[in-house]
């Protein structure tokens, strides 16, 4: 098998991560250079993430938060994510209602 795991070290990034530990996360992004120091020629990446309870089961819900600094993107959150929540609901209906209309005919397969 040849899985090619080498890292890119021109698109590093260094993690943080931000949370209130009720609602939810927000990760920071900064771009660094192959030595780890910041690099400021890139914008810094923010990610939403936070889970919902289902009928299955905890849902990892995550996206993008277009932002340009923390206190922004924490105010984005609410919104960002009630959007990708409302994104994954639809996607679940679709496949649902497409699996509910498949009908089976005996003898065939």
């Amino acid at each position: 098998m040849d899985i090619d795991l080498k890292l890119d070290g021109d698109n590093l990034y260094k993690e943080e991560s931000f949370t209130d530990l009720k609602t939810g996360a927000v990760r920071r992004l900064t771009p660094v250079t192959g030595d780890g120091s910041n690099d400021e020629s890139r914008e810094p990446i923010f990610m939403a993430q936070t889970q919902l309870m289902s009928p299955n089961g905890p849902l990892p819900v995550s996206c993008m938060i277009e932002a340009a600094t923390l206190p922004e993107a924490v105010k984005k959150f609410p919104d960002i994510v009630k959007k990708e929540v409302e994104r994954i609901i639809e996607l679940a209906q679709k496949a649902q209602k497409e699996e509910s209309s498949r009908i089976i005919v005996p003898g065939q397969s």
